[in-house]
């Protein structure tokens, strides 16, 4: 299951837990609006030179490629994920890698 919290914890999560915590079953139907503030996130990052063109380019494309895919229905939400954030930046970190990772740069959940 992909947690964005619990990293520190020694034992796994207790389902119960995770999914008391799990929002993916109501959020998945906003995937799109994620994306797109993903992209405008990833556009603000990269016109302040936080991140390079390259990067910018390759994350907010990447993040299309997603799209299209849960659209066309070669990807799939599931419960593995805790919520439609961490199923979209898993995905771009998988495709991506590192860069991926930045898509979080400047960004809280709080």
């Amino acid at each position: 299951m992909a947690q964005l919290w619990g990293g520190r914890f020694t034992k796994e999560t207790d389902k119960l837990v995770y999914n008391f915590n799990a929002s993916i079953s109501f959020d998945q139907k906003f995937y799109k609006q994620d994306i797109q503030g993903s992209i405008a996130h990833v556009c603000m990052l990269g016109k302040q030179g936080i991140l390079t063109k390259e990067e910018m380019q390759d994350i907010v494309k990447t993040l299309d490629e997603i799209c299209k895919d849960v659209e066309s229905g070669k990807l799939k939400i599931t419960d593995e994920y805790e919520d439609i954030h961490s199923f979209v930046e898993a995905n771009l970190i998988d495709r991506l890698g590192d860069t991926g990772k930045k898509l979080h740069t400047g960004r809280s959940r709080n």
